[in-house]
This record gives structure tokens, C-alpha cells and sequence, in this order.
């Protein structure tokens, strides 16, 4: 799933695919479906040459009964240009025709044609109707690519507003999916409390606390983890180290850890400097450090971890780093 969502925060794929999902319900769906095109009102000349040669039968058999010559012109130019084939085709084939009949249509239509007219108070037609059903295909394609171009949109523009979150919003988003420890198989129980915090890089202001209670909802004390020290200069801060700390109301003293990229622990004048603020502890992905009070223990755990990279020197800083903190209470 997170392939695929990271596929469709590229803007070519997410164009692609908007549209073929806009091709797909333009025309299948809308064109089939719910606003098919029907031919209507066609032309003689735009039928199948199977129907004009009925048609062109029937005008025979119309003159026969009722010798007009123009109406049998009006009707031969209504099968131009290809009348002339029709005709040549059913002299070749007269039945159930007879050939007088065929041969006195021939002599009709091939005298001196007589203007067509329209009725007074009518303008002659220019050409067919297939104007209206180039506008439906016109509309139709508009619609698709109206649809498409939704479905494009939501991919560029809703899904990447998502990308453009404050680190802290995003880092939050990525705790919600991270999956806890189960410490139910543990001889002395689950915690009574359990976080998760995750900083990423551009959180400057990183700093999380969290309220330690009894199963009955009595304050015990609190714990957290907050940014100790960057290194170099410029936005954002590259962390070397956090603090992680647990506060036990049944104490007099806050006990501290700092936790070290692998630059900070090695650097010995960047580690005593950092000592001062409480016990250092070098970070590496999945280990984990104990914190004490009175009546409080809190193992804090390093669920995930990445370097950021640049100028500054390698594995000095961090890129992300996701904690997760589980709190027992002592037993008497």
C-alpha cells in the first residue's frame, strides 16, 4: 500500500492514471452507459448499400403507380453520388422488378433533371444532421476530460498538499502507523504507560511530554523527549542528540539521558559536553536504555532511526528518529 501511495505522489503516474480512470468513465461508462450516441434521421445516401438498393426498388415501384418524374428525380438525387451504381446494379438483377418498370425509371430520372425546390416558407437542407451528433461526441469528450482532469487534480494537488505538512504533523502521521511493542508476555506485566514520539528533520521545536498515571487515573510523574544539541549552523537544526526524561512526583531529581548519533558519542569533547546534561547513550536502531526513580522504571526504546546527510560529517545528525517509551511502576 505505501508503494503505491508513493507512486501516486509522482505527478506523471498520477496524471496517468487520472487519465485512464477519465477515459474509462467517459467512455465506457458515460458513452455506453448513460448517454450512448444514437444515429437518427440519416440520410439515404449515408445508408448501408443493401438499404439503398431498397430504397432505390421502392422509388421504382412509387413511379410505376404513380408516374412523377420530378419526384422520382428528387428521389434518385437523393441517393447521389453512388445512385447511378444502384441503378446499374438492380438492371443486372431486376427481380422481383420487371425490366419495364426498371427501364422507365431509368428514362425518367435521366432526362432533363428539374430544379428542387423547397416548400414555400421552408429553406432547402444544406446537408445532414450529423452536425448534432458531432456535438454530442464534442460534449462527450469534454466530459471526459473534465473527469480526468478531477481525478489528475486530486492526485497533484490534495494528496501533495499532503506532502507539503510540517514536519510535526507529518512526524505524527507516521507514529499513528508505527506498531507498538506487545509486552503482555512479560513477567511483570504491562506497562502502565506506553508512547511513541517521532522527530524528523525541520522539527525545530521538537519536544514531547506525556502524563504517567495509575490504572485508577492518579498522577505518578511524566516523561518525554526534547532535542539537547545541534551541530553547525543554518535551517533546519541537525540534531546530534535528544534528551530523554522521566520525572516521578515521589522524587526529588528528574533522571536524564542523552541520547547520541554515533558522531556526538565518538567526538570526545562533544560527549563531555553533553554528559553534563545526563548519562549519554548511543543511539542505534531497535536498542534500548533504562531509566529509574523511587517508585518509576522506563525503558526507553529506539524503534526506528536514519541519518541526515550533507556537509556536515557522517552519521552526525539526525534525519528521523522514532522512541518509544513503556512505564511500570514499582512494586512496594
Amino acid at each position: 500500500m505505501n508503494a503505491i501511495r508513493e507512486q501516486l505522489n509522482k505527478p506523471i503516474v498520477a496524471g496517468v492514471v487520472g487519465f485512464v480512470v477519465g477515459l474509462i468513465i467517459g467512455w465506457f461508462i458515460i458513452g455506453w452507459g448513460v448517454w450512448p450516441v444514437a444515429w437518427t434521421d440519416a440520410a439515404p445516401r449515408d445508408l448501408h448499400d443493401v438499404w439503398k438498393e431498397d430504397y432505390m426498388r421502392m422509388a421504382i415501384d412509387s413511379y410505376k403507380v404513380v408516374p412523377d418524374a420530378d419526384k422520382a428525380k428528387q428521389r434518385w438525387q437523393d441517393l447521389e453520388p453512388g445512385a447511378a451504381d444502384v441503378l446499374a446494379a438492380i438492371t443486372e438483377s431486376p427481380a422481383p422488378q420487371i425490366p419495364e418498370a426498371i427501364q422507365g425509371f431509368s428514362v425518367a430520372v435521366e432526362s432533363s433533371p428539374a430544379e428542387v425546390t423547397a416548400p414555400e416558407g421552408e429553406t432547402a437542407p444544406e446537408g445532414d444532421d450529423s452536425g448534432s451528433n458531432i456535438t454530442i461526441l464534442l460534449v462527450m469528450c469534454l466530459v471526459t476530460i473534465v473527469l480526468g482532469g478531477a481525478v489528475a487534480g486530486y492526485f497533484l494537488f490534495i494528496r501533495g498538499r499532503t506532502r507539503t505538512l510540517s514536519p510535526a504533523a507529518e512526524s505524527l502521521e507516521y507514529t499513528k502507523e508505527m506498531e507498538r511493542t506487545d509486552f503482555s508476555a512479560r513477567d511483570d506485566g504491562p506497562p502502565i504507560s506506553q508512547f511513541m514520539t517521532t522527530y524528523m528533520i525541520g522539527d525545530d521545536l521538537f519536544d514531547d511530554s506525556f502524563s504517567i498515571d495509575s490504572q485508577t487515573g492518579e498522577f505518578l510523574g511524566e516523561c518525554g523527549v526534547g532535542i539537547s544539541e545541534p551541530i553547525g549552523v543554518g535551517e533546519p537544526k541537525k540534531v546530534a542528540a535528544f534528551e530523554v526524561w522521566l520525572f516521578d512526583k515521589n522524587d526529588i531529581q528528574t533522571v536524564t539521558k542523552v541520547l547520541m548519533s554515533q558522531h556526538a558519542y565518538t567526538d570526545a569533547t562533544l560527549r563531555h559536553q553533553l554528559a553534563a546534561k545526563g548519562d549519554p547513550f548511543l543511539m542505534v536502531a531497535g536498542s534500548e536504555t533504562v531509566l529509574e526513580t523511587d517508585t518509576l522504571r522506563m525503558e526507553a526504546r529506539v524503534a526506528k532511526m536514519t541519518y541526515g546527510s550533507g556537509s556536515a560529517p557522517p552519521e552526525s545528525f539526525f534525519d528521523k528518529v522514532t522512541l518509544e517509551l513503556a512505564v511500570w511502576q514499582k512494586k512496594d
